[in-house]
Parts: C-alpha cells; structure tokens; sequence
C-alpha cells in the first residue's frame, strides 16, 4: 500500500472519526455496569447482547456440564475405582498428598483473598489543586486510525489542562500510526507531543524515550489500543497524593471490542475478576504484582531510581523486550514502595479475537511471569519493606505454585487422558462447573447475569485449549519477540 493510499484512506476515516464516537464506545461498555433486568434467555435474544453463534457456545458449555455431571453421579463407582488406585502406587499417593496440600493452602489462599477484597477500597479522586502534574506516555506501533481514538480520549479527561502533558512515540510503525499522531497534533496542538522512533525498538525503549521526556511528577503509561473515561486520569493518580509511599498504580481494565466476537466476552468477564477482585485484594496488601501496560501509573522519583537497571534489564543473556510492566512494576515493590489498584479508574482496550493471536499474548504473559518471578524470589523474603510483608510473600507463593506445578500436573493430566478418558472429560468439566462458579456470581453481582456465564466457556477454552501455555513459556523463557504486534494481528 502506497503512502499516498494510506494518507487518502486516513483522510476519508477522519472526516467520519469524532468524540462523539469515542464517548459512544465508552457509553456502549458502561452498560454492562447497569443490573441485569429479565432472565438470561430474554438477554441473548436482544439485538446486541449475544449473537447466534454465542447462543450456540454457551447452550453447548450447558449441556457439556450437565452430561458431565451426569457422568460424575453415574460413574461413582469407577472413581472410587481410580482413587484406591492412585492411593496403591507410589507415584499416585505422592500425586495426592502433594494435590491435597495444594488444595488447602490455594482453597485457604482464596479465603484469606475474599476477606482482602472486602477490605478494598478505591482512593476517591482528590481537588483540582491537590492533583500532580501528569505526563501520560502512549507507544504505538501498527495502531493505525486506533492511535487516534486513544489521543482524543486522553484529551478528553477531567484533568487541569496546565497539569497535563501528553507524549505519543510513534515505534517505527509499517502502517499509517504516524499519520493519525499527525492529525491528532493537528487537533490538539500545544497539548500533544509527537516523537517518531528512526526503527522499530519496541515498546519499552518507546516508553524510555517518553520517561525522560516527561515533565510531570507523575508517569501515565497508557497502550495505543485503549480508551479511558473522563475521570480515570485524576482517579488513578490521587493514590500518589494520599500514600507518600505509593509508587505506582494499576488502573481498571475492560474489554474495549467485546461486541465483536467470542474471545473478547470471555475475557471480558476474565478481566473483571483478575482486576476487580485479585488487584484489589493485591492493593489491600499495598502489593499489585503487575500494573498493566493498557493503564499505569509510576511516581517519577521511582521510575528514576530503577530506569536504567529497566531499560538494560537481561534474561539469559538476552535483552528483555518484553514484560516491561511486570518488570517496572517488580522494581518499584523492591524500593519498598506501595503499588495499589483503583476499580474506579476505568479503561477500555482491544483484546485478541482470533484463538491465534489470544495464545500469542498468553504465551508473552507466561515468560514474563516466569522472568519476573525468578526476579522477585531474590528481595521477597529480605527485609525490603518497613511494616508486614507476609501478604506479599504469600502473593508471590501463590504464584510461584502455579508455575512451579504445571508440569506435574500435566504430565499427570496427559496420563489421566490415556488411562481413563471418560473419568478425566468428566471430572474435569464438573471442577470447572463448581470452581467457575465464584467468577459467574462474582460478574453477575457487579454487572450482568446474562455475559456472566461467558466464565464457563471461557474455563472450558483455557482448560482444553491453553493448558500447554504455561509449560511452553517456561521451556521458552528466554525467548524474545512481541509476538502480536504485527499489521495483521494486533494485540
């Protein structure tokens, strides 16, 4: 595609392209805050809430858990059969202790995390007056028109405009991402900063870039591919007002395409429970383990203090090019700093719609998890913050477990499926009926029932269709490469 195809192309979209369309994308998501009136199938038969094919996924995870649960009550026998078996070998009793164990401290983890989560509470936003300067960074890279909506919502905010100072780096882009940066600067003039990387770096030298140009005594980092409200700015920044010691701050995030396809509605429930009930039993410890790339924000005395140990940050020999977030977010715990979640600054991106590019970013995820862990097992358990630190240790147990177990558990798994498929199809939908159960109420209650049940299905894909992720990404920790930043797929 020539430039001149390009620039006429984003000419014509920018004509069609207002605020207006950006505050109905924001009004469309802030819907599904509403309760849910009329039962679940009056909700699937409306015009925008489900199409025919989510009709059809959702009735199939139906009748795949009531077939299953049919089969745990019909074959008790065979699964009594299974545990005396497993109990008479040296391998199954070792499996079962080690399962039990991992039971109880995860079932007593999760208890200890509800009584965290009712302990929450979001920082209320603070005066125009009390309120930092800001400097909100935005890295692109094949974001095309997106960039554009991203820009105009972040102008938008409810933020003393003498307080604001808004950057776009543009990361050596194939696309027309610089085009509409262009237009946008066009539009806001003195209030945007545009800057063009000579070649695609990635993210985290977009954002170096953004760190020492910023002037704000508070760092926003938000992705090319997301919205915020009005009021997220100014709510995500007051914790720094109110806590001396807070060091960063993870925002609230939503799934901007949810109409469009399946992937984004089971995500978007996935989401909620991962933010607004993990994060905030996290924040109640002063201890968010990841503030999210999509919206973050870091003091700027904080960020200074660990920059350059970031930017040249190595795994194995390699640059580190991913991860950047877990990576700023796990310095900053180490100066001691408190990292806190607010539920109440809200912002909305894109999320892969093809199963491809949704593995992708798993996979990116994992080795980042995997990297950082390793990182944080080394001042977790010194004395590297004044005040309790067992919260946080736990935190970093809990998650150590899951990488720690997924081999064994799926070595056992694969053995389960060749010795017993009908015991394990059946066992294992039955769990995810039981255990899915808390995220469908806990969406139900805050949002809709209807998009709720969208947990099961969405247990059923991790379950059968990304259970290899975490034992790939450890095999493969090391490896570089963003894997869904390309013109074709995009996040």
């Amino acid at each position: 595609m020539t430039t001149e195809t390009l620039t006429s192309t984003a000419s014509k979209d920018l004509k069609t392209s207002t605020n207006t369309n950006i505050n109905t994308n924001l009004n469309s998501v802030d819907q599904h805050k509403e309760p849910h009136k009329g039962s679940f199938f009056n909700s699937i038969a409306t015009k925008n809430a489900i199409n025919p094919w989510g009709v059809v996924v959702l009735l199939s995870t139906f009748l795949l858990m009531i077939g299953s649960a049919f089969l745990v009550f019909d074959l008790q026998n065979d699964f009594q059969d299974f545990r005396a078996e497993r109990i008479n070998s040296t391998f199954g009793l070792i499996f079962l202790v080690v399962a039990t164990g991992l039971f109880i401290f995860k079932a007593g983890f999760f208890i200890y995390n509800l009584f965290l989560y009712y302990k929450y509470k979001a920082v209320a936003s603070v005066s125009d007056s009390e309120l930092p300067t800001c400097t909100v960074i935005v890295p692109a890279y094949n974001e095309g028109k997106q960039v554009w909506d991203t820009l105009m919502s972040l102008a938008d905010s409810d933020y003393p405009e003498g307080k604001l100072e808004l950057l776009a780096i543009d990361d050596g882009s194939k696309d027309d991402t610089w085009y509409w940066m262009q237009e946008a600067k066009k539009r806001l003039g003195d209030r945007l900063s545009i800057y063009k990387q000579p070649k695609n770096k990635g993210k985290r030298h977009a954002l170096y870039r953004g760190f020492n140009l910023g002037m704000g005594d508070v760092f926003v980092t938000v992705d090319s591919d997301s919205v915020v409200k009005s009021d997220t700015l100014r709510n995500l920044v007051s914790p720094f007002v109110t806590n001396e010691n807070c060091g960063a701050v993870a925002g609230n995030i939503r799934v901007l395409n949810n109409e469009k396809a399946l992937l984004p509605k089971m995500l978007n429930v996935s989401f909620v429970l991962s933010f607004e009930f993990v994060r905030s039993a996290e924040s109640a410890l002063n201890s968010v383990l990841c503030t999210p790339g999509a919206l973050a924000a870091y003091r700027r005395t904080a960020v200074f203090a660990c920059l350059e140990d970031w930017i040249n940050q190595t795994f194995m020999g390699q640059p580190s090019d991913i991860g950047e977030d877990r990576a700023m977010t796990n310095m900053i715990l180490k100066q001691g700093k408190h990292v806190l979640f607010q539920k109440n600054a809200y912002c909305y991106t894109n999320v892969p719609e093809q199963y491809k590019g949704l593995y992708k970013m798993f996979i990116r995820w994992g080795r980042s998890n995997v990297r950082e862990n390793i990182q944080m097992s080394k001042y977790v358990f010194t004395d590297f913050r004044e005040g309790s630190k067992l919260g946080t240790r736990l935190l970093f147990i809990s998650q150590s477990s899951k990488i720690i177990m997924s081999y064994p558990f799926l070595v056992f798994m694969l053995f389960f499926i060749v010795m017993h498929p009908i015991l394990f199809i059946s066992s294992t939908i039955f769990s995810i009926l039981i255990l899915s159960s808390f995220p469908v109420l806990f969406y139900a209650k805050n949002y809709k029932l209807s998009e709720s049940f969208w947990a099961y299905s969405y247990s059923i894909l991790y379950t059968f269709g990304l259970f290899w992720i975490t034992p790939y990404a450890i095999a493969t920790a090391s490896r570089r490469g963003w894997l869904t930043r390309e013109i074709t797929e995009k996040k």
